[in-house]
């Protein structure tokens, strides 16, 4: 093939395939375009949506379809031809720097026809179609325009949307738009008369804005216009005539549509007009423009027009706008004193608008202005001072220059503003002005400090509650709140305004100390942190110098005691803890110059445990003890006495300021007991510990408790100058002031007075467990525990326990003006019981922690514990409210430990009365405080099982843990659900604890297993879940305990031990099938592991649940009596009779059926394995046989071959005694009596009751020659013959009163 021809073919075939391309995009967008009549407005969208993607790919082609589609269907409603205009508009957008001419003039052709199809308004379709033709105006401008002048002639009004469009590309293009105005503005002029409509007055003013904004644009921009020759005066003739057309005529308009459409424009075009002529309008102008703030609700774009007209005025230096002064201030001022609807968005601009007006006007007439506004500064009004502040905030900031030699005066006008502390949008105005203040250079002149010390007022403030609304964040303050923004503008004057710092530093110190700035503490420390560093930078001279300067500021000391204790809450005030301790390391130079490297490691730690930790997780107890530990290893890095002295002077001082700050007060004690114990001198320890004593807030329970940590800590290093500072004050004139014996009823009430004691003997517990233990065990009786109880109690009658040759002078006279009176003298505070009973703990716990403990032979030992009893025993047992049981159970528990041992008596008191004052607790109603009422049930319970285990450590035994169980006996068997709860509780604690320390040196018997397994198994089905639980652990315990005694390791698990764990999970909310099923798996289980000679004990002590209340517990006893005897019964041989006399006097005592079946089973389980056994033992029952023996021997004939056994036995019974024996009555009768012997006529009597039992039919009829000759023979031998004597006197006794017994009468039987 030529070339030529190859050409022309692949040529051919690409023309081919664009062709084909296209003919797809027309044929999709045909499609397209049909379906946009659907209903459904998402399938609309949709399409349009479609339309524009695929004018994304291929502009030109969608474009072309779109076009000839609209030409094409000219009965489309219009609302699918906008919609089609709008895709078509979307895609000019993307695609207009590749849209050729061709294509531009299609489009323009279109959008012009169908922008003026319509001679009415079709505002949706006219709007499309203008946007297109604003769409391609962007490049396309001189076509666009020629096109709309060719609909826009003079003397005929133009379609609404040409004049419109018009407009819009003046926005959008306005070097294009410029060079046509001339001629659009020569041929809108006379068309304004004409406008009779206000719809259309309302564009012409639109077009009109438009025109005069894009012009002063251009006239902005000249360096970048395409015509650099065009002046301001090229339109301002005509300009002012439509000026005079729009003012004089259509503002008077009643259409307030059309009213603020004139003013939109006369904004702009103010700036246009000829100056003679602006300075000729203003007197009519502005008053014009401010009466529409009365005619409109709505005023922003009065606002700013009026703002455009003040800016037009200002620059060609008008002279009227003076006069015109006083009503624009009052009328602007009335704007901006309108309160702001965030909901709003025309409020907010209009705000913005009038400010930009006071900005104006600032600038033209600054004092004018002030003199206007800073009085009003003064007002009570709300609205009119917030508003007048605003004003006064933003024209300090956008008026600097006018403004810099007026600071002065405005500052004194705050002085008003200042002082109103309770509204809180003033407060948050004048805050707002003082940043600007800031920020220009205000607070640097006098009266500076006054407006940071209002900042710092602001951000010491309650924090304010967030309202409870979705969506909101955890911070602890709405984000405009007066304190979050007085916090964040301190923090930014501090760190953003560099003048500002040699304002604040050394300024904000003064603030640190004074309580009355606790809350903006945390602002105040990182503020101040951030001005130190930025000191310490520029040199440590100009840090300290700066420093010394001022004599108001704080001295190391008192900033060290309080950063330090306002610590101990760290995570309170946005976390202040963090902040204060940072900035106590940047001040460390200032502290002292030994504690920077130190320091360097110890702060940052402390501040990562803060940052790694929350307010819920943070342990304060730990957290205290660190900031303790800092603290007294800064003491040890300085180690001079002077300033050791200085520091707990000062820590002193500052402990007024904490007063209704308990936590804070409690950690300062305990910073000044830490302080004085690095203090070498005797002379200053001994004055504080006096001065505070003398002091101390006696009458705020929270104060006791750190008084006594201070004198604890204080201690560990002087023991003697602490108890000899108490006692000095015990002898001192204000202690017998406030509790003398003589005057306790005059100075004081009695509660006052029990409350200074409390704390004394708060002090010396404290004291006790804090001293070296060395160093206690030879004080604790001399001198702690003597004072303690002198100031406790004086009884008359009783010397006290320590004699009176070891007690003071002062005691004895004491005691005998006591007796002369004959006073009695017992406390009744429970407070101050509670300091007794902590002071013992923690007496006890000195003891116990000695090394010499195991030598030391406490005699207070009995008296400390009767004590204790004493007030657990006077503990009310309808409610527990305070942890004064709990304590004292602690206490004994401590005492019970140590020596010498407690006697048994003495032992058993203290066992019963803990039992009895706890398992006695009524349970406590739900309530606001039910969860504390728990935790604290909770914590007794355990201080009763620690005490117990303490008991029972003494006396690790089968012996000593029967000795407990027989005291929990009671409480076991009780009742009360809740009192079996607990008791099972505590015995599972016992047997846990016995297991766990038990010590088995030779295999010894674990002899009374049989008896504990008996009593906790019947709970196995006890009506609370919790107990059944509890109860089948304490099994599983026991069962290990034989273990143990057997020899077996303690991490021994036997497989058959083991299964009870799995059927105690079964046992929370079974029925009672179920229940009862468990039971009897949990007597296999016993059966399997308890040793033979405990079966017996086991039994006997199952059978006593069978009259327990809970009917449950009675089943369960049952059920397991009928399995152990049919799994074991077998050993039992020798019990036998021991049992059916068990079950004899079980019967008696108890009316119910299922007792009644359970009796008779356990005797055919007897029977069935000791047949002769049980059989002798019945017939050992006492004749006649009463009920309950013969429901037992009926039990014989439920089995036919047991039946059988049973009535051969019998009758061999019967015939192996003669049937009766001759006696005389009386030694002179003739004939002797015959008398009945008792075995042949038991065994009758039993015959009798098999006999009578319809189950006993089969062996009867096996056995009946046997029977019948048996029975005839023996009423052959019973004919004339006389019951015994003693069966005489029964039947006559029975013969008056109904037949509740057997008929024994022989011929009768």
């Amino acid at each position: 093939m030529p070339e030529g021809a190859a050409r022309f073919c692949v040529g051919h075939e690409e023309t081919a395939a664009v062709d084909m391309a296209e003919s797809y995009v027309k044929k999709l967008c045909t499609t397209l375009m049909d379906a946009v009549t659907d209903r459904d407005p998402q399938v609309q969208e949709q399409i349009c949506s479609a339309l524009c993607a695929l004018g994304e790919a291929q502009p030109g082609e969608t474009l072309r379809a779109c076009e000839r589609y609209l030409q094409r269907h000219e009965k489309l409603a219009h609302p699918y031809r906008a919609m089609i205009l709008k895709a078509v508009e979307a895609v000019v957008r993307s695609h207009i720097s590749n849209l050729d001419k061709d294509m531009a003039r299609a489009i323009i052709l279109l959008a012009s026809s169908e922008m003026t199809k319509a001679k009415d308004l079709v505002p949706d379709w006219q709007q499309a179609a203008s946007s297109v033709l604003v769409a391609v105006g962007m490049r396309f401008i001189n076509a666009v325009m020629e096109e709309l002048l060719s609909r826009f002639q003079p003397g005929l009004l133009p379609h609404h949307f040409v004049v419109q469009t018009l407009a819009s590309l003046a926005a959008s293009n306005v070097f294009g738009m410029v060079p046509f105005l001339t001629s659009i503005l020569s041929t809108m002029l006379p068309m304004l008369p004409m406008a009779k409509q206000d719809v259309t007055r309302v564009v012409f003013c639109s077009a009109l804005r438009h025109f005069s904004e894009s012009t002063l644009e251009y006239l902005a921009n000249l360096d970048q216009a395409p015509d650099p020759t065009v002046r301001k005066d090229t339109f301002s003739s005509e300009i002012f005539s439509a000026y005079d057309v729009l003012f004089n005529h259509w503002l008077q308009s009643r259409e307030a549509k059309l009213r603020l459409a004139v003013v939109e424009a006369l904004g702009p075009m103010s700036h246009l007009l000829p100056n003679e002529r602006l300075e000729e309008q203003l007197p009519r102008l502005i008053p014009g423009v401010l009466a529409l703030y009365k005619k409109h609700a709505e005023t922003f774009h009065v606002s700013k027009s009026l703002g455009q007209i003040l800016e037009a005025a200002v620059n060609v230096g008008s002279r009227t706008l003076e006069i015109q002064l006083d009503a624009l201030l009052a009328a602007l001022h009335a704007q901006i004193c309108v309160p702001v609807e965030l909901s709003s968005p025309l409020v907010v601009s209009n705000q913005k608008e009038v400010l930009r007006c006071f900005t104006v006007l600032a600038c033209f007439a600054p004092d004018r202005l002030l003199a206007f506004l800073l009085p009003k500064l003064d007002t009570n009004n709300e609205r009119v001072r917030v508003g007048s502040l605003q004003v006064l905030r933003h024209i300090i900031n956008s008026a600097a220059a006018q403004m810099e030699v007026r600071k002065l005066f405005i500052l004194s006008s705050m002085r008003h503003p200042l002082l109103d502390t309770n509204n809180k949008q003033v407060k948050r105005a004048v805050v707002q002005v003082i940043s600007a203040m800031a920020h220009h250079g205000y607070l640097e002149q006098p009266g500076g400090q006054a407006m940071m010390e209002y900042i710092v007022q602001q951000c010491a403030l309650p924090p304010e509650l967030q309202p409870k609304r979705q969506g909101l964040g955890s911070e602890d303050l709405p984000a405009d709140s007066v304190r979050a923004i007085s916090i964040s503008t301190l923090y930014l004057i501090s760190t953003t305004v560099d003048r500002m710092s040699d304002v604040l530093w050394p300024y904000l110190l003064e603030f640190l100390t004074p309580v009355q700035f606790t809350g903006a503490l945390t602002p105040l420390c990182r503020s101040l942190a951030h001005l130190a560093l930025k000191r310490q930078e520029a040199g440590a001279d100009a840090f300290l110098s700066q420093y010394e300067a001022s004599a108001n500021l704080p001295s190391p000391y008192a900033i060290t005691a309080r950063l330090l204790v306002v610590s101990s809450d760290p995570y309170v005030g946005d976390g202040r803890g963090a902040a204060s301790l940072r900035l106590l390391h940047v001040l460390h130079q200032r502290i002292h110059p030994l504690l920077g490297p130190r320091w360097e490691t110890t702060i940052p730690r402390l501040v990562q445990h803060l940052d790694e930790c929350t307010e819920e997780t943070l342990s304060r107890k730990e957290w205290e003890e660190k900031l303790l530990m800092f603290l007294r290893d800064t003491l040890a890095v300085v180690s001079d006495n002077t300033w050791v002295s200085q520091l707990s002077l000062e820590m002193c001082k500052q402990l007024p300021c904490y007063n209704g700050m308990p936590q804070e007060k409690n950690f300062l004690y305990k910073c000044i007991g830490t302080t004085l114990g690095a203090a070498s001198s005797k002379e200053v320890v001994r004055k504080h510990l006096q001065e505070l004593l003398e002091t101390a807030r006696y009458q705020e329970e929270a104060e006791h408790e750190g008084l006594a940590c201070c004198f604890g800590i204080c201690a560990i290093s002087h023991l003697d100058d602490a108890l000899a500072q108490l006692e000095d004050f015990v002898r001192s004139d204000v202690f017998r002031k406030s509790v003398g014996i003589l005057s306790i009823f005059k100075d004081r009430s009695e509660s006052e007075v029990e409350k200074v004691k409390g704390t004394l003997i708060l002090c010396y517990g404290h004291v006790a467990a804090q001293a070296p233990r060395e160093l206690v065990l030879a004080r604790v009786e001399a001198d702690i525990l003597r004072n303690m109880f002198q100031y406790f109690s004086t009884k008359v009658g009783r010397a006290p326990p320590w004699g009176h040759s070891h007690g003071p002078r002062l005691v004895t006279l004491l005691l005998s003006v006591v007796q002369v009176l004959g006073i009695k003298v017992e406390t009744k505070d429970p407070a101050l019981k509670l300091c007794l009973v902590q002071s013992v703990c923690m007496v006890s716990q000195a003891i116990c922690g000695s090394a010499q403990a195991g030598a030391f032979h406490f005699s207070w030992k009995a008296e400390l514990v009767a004590h204790m009893m004493e007030f657990i025993r006077a503990e009310p047992l309808d409610s527990l409210r305070t942890p004064l049981r709990k304590m004292a159970m602690v206490a004994c528990t401590l005492l019970v430990s140590l020596e010498p041992p407690l006697e048994e008596q003495m032992r058993a008191e203290v066992t019963h009365g803990c039992l009895h004052s706890v398992m006695a607790l009524l349970p406590e109603p739900e309530g606001e405080d039910a969860s504390d009422r728990k935790a604290l049930y909770l914590d007794t319970v355990h201080a009763l099982e620690d005490l117990l285990t303490s008991l029972l450590h003494r006396n690790m035994t089968p012996q000593g843990l029967q000795i407990m169980v027989e005291h929990l006996n009671p409480w076991i068997k009780s009742p009360r659900s809740h009192e079996r709860e607990r008791a099972l509780g505590v015995s599972a604690c016992l047997l846990r604890y016995f297991l766990e320390h038990l010590h088995v040196s030779a295999l010894v018997p674990f002899h009374n297993l049989g008896l504990l397994v008996g009593l906790f198994s019947p709970r196995c089905a006890d009506l609370w879940p919790a107990t059944r639980q509890e109860a089948v652990g304490c099994i599983y315990s026991l069962l290990y305990l034989q273990l143990g005694y057997e020899g077996f390791a303690r991490d021994y698990r036997d497989d058959v031990a083991e299964q009870l764990l799995a059927l105690r999970d079964s046992l929370v909310h079974p029925d009672l099938s179920v229940l009862f099923h468990t039971c009897h798996s949990i007597a296999q289980i016993i059966g399997k592991r308890l040793p033979p000679d405990q079966l017996i004990s086991l039994l006997l002590t199952i059978f006593e649940a069978l009259g327990d209340p809970d009917k449950n517990c009675s089943h369960a006893a049952t059920v397991m009596i009928n399995c152990l005897l049919k799994e074991r019964g077998g050993v039992l041989l020798e019990k036998v009779p021991e049992i059916i006399s068990m079950l004899r006097s079980k019967l008696q005592g108890t009316q119910e059926e299922h007792v009644l079946k359970a009796a008779q089973h356990s005797v055919y389980l007897l029977a069935s394995q000791h047949r002769a056994a049980v059989v002798s033992s019945l017939l050992g029952s006492p004749l006649p046989f009463d009920s309950h023996t013969c429901t037992l021997w009926r039990a014989l004939a439920v089995d036919p071959s047991l039946t059988t056994q049973v009535l051969r036995l019998l009758l061999e019974k019967m015939n192996r005694d003669v049937p009766f024996k001759e006696s005389r009555a009386f030694l002179l009768s003739s004939t002797p009596d015959r008398v009945a012997t008792l075995l042949p006529l038991a065994a009758t009597c039993a015959l009798y009751e098999v006999l009578s039992a319809p189950a006993s039919g089969a062996a009867v009829l096996e056995l009946y020659p046997e029977l019948f000759v048996a029975l005839l023979l023996r009423i052959s031998c019973t004919v004339g013959v006389q019951l015994p004597r003693n069966l005489q006197a029964k039947e006559r006794r029975s013969s008056g009163g109904p037949p509740a017994i057997r008929n024994l009468e022989p011929c009768r039987a």
